[in-house]
């Protein structure tokens, strides 16, 4: 007796399901098998990502989609996935060894800290202490008189949208406004990338891209940098990185924590490759005012798929504000504003005024102000004897320890009133490493890098 078609279709099921329950049963042994692996290599002190390893499985499985007909993205989207969650279960030993703190964390305990009464000497973020410009103010109460805060359009007002595009030599559609550099980044990123896609961070660098990736369940794959060699990307290692799930390469340059700024030829490099792999470039180029030798801007290349992000909170300390803004194609700016209208609707109205008043003033005092104090800071770690770079530009220098992890110094600071950043906050692998922001007066900083020159005297 022939079947049905209902019984051919719970036929189908049936199997469906039998298949579905073998998946499961293979990917739970894949991760036990990934756990005994990351405990090996706990106890090895070897590192959690192994580039080979991934390279090698990659090439696998794009041979095997081929044979079997499966597309190659889907295919590297489920790997990426199961890549992703053998790195969390690989690593879930060494986070309950300790936290990983960032310098938003430090950030937060020294507040709490404030709070108790403890004072504290903040070297940790970048806040600067001198002003926002007197119009910006001055703009926040017309913006009250006029009872001009309302909604706007999710891209920004016209009139802050026009200024933006003139400034930056770009057509308005161009142009989306955004609360702080920070969601120009998690905007750019969700709307971009997929799960089991991959982005690209040269580190070390400001943790959000990574944070925006791990946020819809992209990976994230890591570029590092080093002192010896002067903080510079490796061209061949990232043309070596890119496979067929790679997707986007963040850079993040005058360098949040280095203040390395490229030269034009490598930023000309890395613009071919991303062109020659189809990627979108993210630059986060929101220190790019305090750059202290020749910066070029990524939209200046005329690659159509790059997005430049920056903010007023540097240029102008204007960080309690909540503006930034990106820069990128029409079609891109499209995408990334239907993720600002799902999550926020848009930038308050009266900060969109005063970045607009803003605009007008010119923030070299400040950048001259900050020049100075870092030339400082470098004067005061040289006398401690502690390796470290110049910085290019940014607020910051990025110094190593002669000794000992970042995390026992900046916690023993922390006692003794002085918070400075983490150098593993800004990838797992600077752990020798710290952060000090030049964001206060130099009596300041006199005060609480003599304080980091006593402790690290007594842990000598």
């Amino acid at each position: 007796m022939p079947m049905g078609k209902n019984d051919e279709l719970e036929s189908l099921r049936h199997q469906v399901r039998d298949v579905t329950a073998q998946i499961m049963r293979n990917v739970q042994q894949r991760m036990e098998l990934a756990k005994q692996i990351g405990e090996i290599k706990s106890r090895l002190g070897i590192d959690v990502k192994d580039e080979k390893v991934e390279h090698d499985i990659h090439v696998m499985v794009l041979s095997l989609a081929d044979q079997m007909g499966m597309g190659r993205d889907f295919a590297l989207q489920l790997l990426n996935i199961l890549l992703s969650e053998s790195e969390q279960v690989q690593a879930q030993k060494r986070l309950q060894k300790g936290q990983k703190q960032t310098h938003m964390g430090i950030f937060l305990k020294a507040k709490q800290l404030e709070a108790s009464g403890k004072k504290i000497i903040h070297m940790e973020v970048g806040e600067p202490d001198y002003p926002p410009p007197a119009a910006a103010g001055n703009s926040l109460a017309e913006s009250f008189r006029l009872k001009q805060y309302h909604y706007t359009d999710t891209r920004g007002t016209p009139k802050l949208r026009s200024a933006l595009a003139k400034k930056e030599h770009v057509y308005e559609d161009q142009v989306m406004v955004t609360p702080g550099g920070r969601f120009a980044v998690f905007s750019a990123i969700t709307s971009l990338l997929k799960a089991g896609q991959e982005l690209i961070v040269i580190e070390p660098a400001w943790p959000a891209y990574k944070e925006c990736a791990d946020f819809i369940g992209a990976r994230t794959k890591v570029l590092r940098t080093t002192i010896e060699g002067k903080w510079a990307p490796d061209l061949k290692q990232l043309e070596e990185m890119v496979n067929p799930g790679t997707k986007m390469i963040a850079l993040n340059y005058p360098n949040n924590p280095t203040g390395k700024v490229l030269d034009g030829k490598t930023m000309e490099r890395i613009v071919s490759i991303a062109k020659d792999n189809g990627l979108y470039l993210l630059s986060d180029e929101v220190y790019a005012d305090y750059a202290f030798k020749k910066f070029a801007s990524v939209h200046e290349y005329g690659y159509d798929r790059s997005i430049m992000v920056s903010s007023f909170s540097k240029r102008y300390a204007m960080t309690g504000f909540r503006v930034g803004y990106a820069v990128a194609a029409k079609d891109v700016i499209d995408r990334m504003a239907k993720v600002q209208a799902v999550g926020i609707t848009s930038v308050a109205e009266p900060m969109q005024h005063a970045a607009l008043a803003a605009l007008g003033e010119d923030p070299s005092e400040n950048v001259r102000t900050m020049k100075k104090r870092l030339d400082f800071v470098c004067g005061k770690l040289k006398e401690m004897s502690l390796r470290f770079l110049e910085p290019d530009g940014a607020m910051y220098v990025y110094p190593e320890l002669p000794s000992g992890e970042d995390i026992l110094l900046v916690e023993k600071l922390l006692e003794k009133g002085v918070a400075i950043a983490p150098g593993s906050g800004f990838g797992d692998y600077y752990r020798q490493f710290v952060r000090i922001s030049a964001c206060q007066p130099e009596k300041t900083l006199e005060k609480g890098l003599d304080v980091m020159a006593s402790v690290i005297r007594e842990r000598a």
